[in-house]
């Protein structure tokens, strides 16, 4: 038979994105004729698979060619390398390109935004690889995911307000939907960074495995408590160690290699319960459980788009110019400056913009 192209432009490479296409495979590792896996991978590792506006492209296309590929049981996203999944735009760009130039970023929103309503549109079960830190954009791409399966030295979180930007990409629509609505408030306010642990504790996370080999053996993140316990009434099951236990963490961690190959094991085994159901029904479930996100991000992306772009004007152009222009000790601007600028009637400009960034930089 010969099938029509549903397809809206022919197959082609995207420069920092992978397509591949890998056969289904059963417990025993056994091809199963006919049927594959589809695998979209971020491929910018030096800079932290950070997407660059051709790399969301590629995801778009990429998301619309699995959903139309006949043969493909589900579709990986993953990030190359160990170090990332993927930490958001790519802040080169940001800084150099979009920020003082809101029109310009209204632009690359419409693609941003076409995205993750391509991975919510995907006919096929998305299932996030993360294969480390989900942040920022990433974490929002991540969330537009059906499925997340994660190596235990990732961490999740957000950029936003610390960085001049507010996570309207997703995150203030479905971080509440997974977590609740104090714990969103609290990662889209601070930003402050969960182990995989965590996340799986709050409902972020489908399964979580370790990926720290140390002589020989896998071993749990030793910069994490992994232990069920209460402190002061609260579940700690998952936070970041501190102090003296950190810095015995670090030794075991320098001590170590990462290993993914439980991770893929565990991608693989939930890609083959769900090939074991009848695809149309998958379908249909998958649909109709991507509704309460689509609810969400129907309601306020296009609004969200217009604000992000104007913000370029003022705290997202000295923000992103903060991360990309600064050093590893400081890639902020200085936050209470500027809050005393404002409070003392400074408008926005370049004076103010090239003053918070000059005292954060000589810190």
């Amino acid at each position: 038979m010969t099938f029509k192209d549903h397809n809206l432009v022919p197959a082609s490479e995207t420069p920092g994105l992978r397509y591949e296409e890998t056969p289904l495979a059963t417990p025993a590792g056994d091809p199963v004729p006919g049927l594959h896996v589809v695998r979209i991978t971020l491929d910018n590792p030096s800079q932290l698979n950070s997407y660059t506006t051709e790399m969301v492209k590629g995801v778009i296309v990429g998301m619309r060619r699995a959903s139309n590929d006949r043969g493909a049981v589900a579709v990986v996203f993953t990030g190359a390398g160990t170090r990332a999944f993927c930490t958001g735009g790519n802040t080169a760009e940001y800084a150099e390109y979009y920020a003082g130039r809101p029109g310009e970023y209204r632009q690359y929103m419409r693609l941003f935004n076409d995205m993750v309503s391509a991975i919510l549109a995907c006919d096929k079960p998305v299932i996030c690889r993360v294969n480390g830190m989900r942040i920022a954009g990433g974490q929002e791409i991540g969330m537009a995911c059906d499925f997340t399966v994660a190596q235990d030295l990732a961490v999740f979180g957000q950029a936003g307000p610390r960085h001049g930007s507010a996570p309207d990409g997703g995150s203030t629509d479905f971080l509440p939907l997974f977590v609740g609505a104090e714990a969103a408030m609290e990662s889209c306010t601070l930003c402050e960074h969960w182990s995989a642990y965590k996340a799986m504790r709050l409902g972020l996370v489908t399964k979580v495995v370790p990926a720290l080999v140390v002589n020989g053996e896998f071993v749990l993140n030793p910069l994490v408590t992994t232990d069920r316990w209460i402190d002061d009434g609260q579940i700690v099951y998952g936070d970041m160690k501190t102090g003296a236990d950190r810095e015995a963490g670090k030794q075991v961690l320098a001590s170590g290699t990462v290993d993914l190959s439980r991770l893929d094991r565990e991608v693989d085994h939930l890609i083959f319960k769900l090939a074991n159901t009848m695809p149309g029904c998958l379908s249909k479930t998958v649909e109709s459980v991507r509704k309460h996100k689509l609810e969400h991000w129907d309601r306020n992306r296009e609004s969200n788009r217009a604000w992000l772009a104007l913000n370029m004007m003022t705290e997202g152009r000295a923000g992103f110019r903060a991360f990309h222009e600064g050093s590893k000790q400081c890639r902020e601007a200085d936050f209470l400056l500027l809050r005393r600028r404002l409070a003392e009637g400074e408008t926005w400009g370049d004076a103010l913009t090239e003053e918070i960034l000059a005292q954060a930089h000589a810190r």
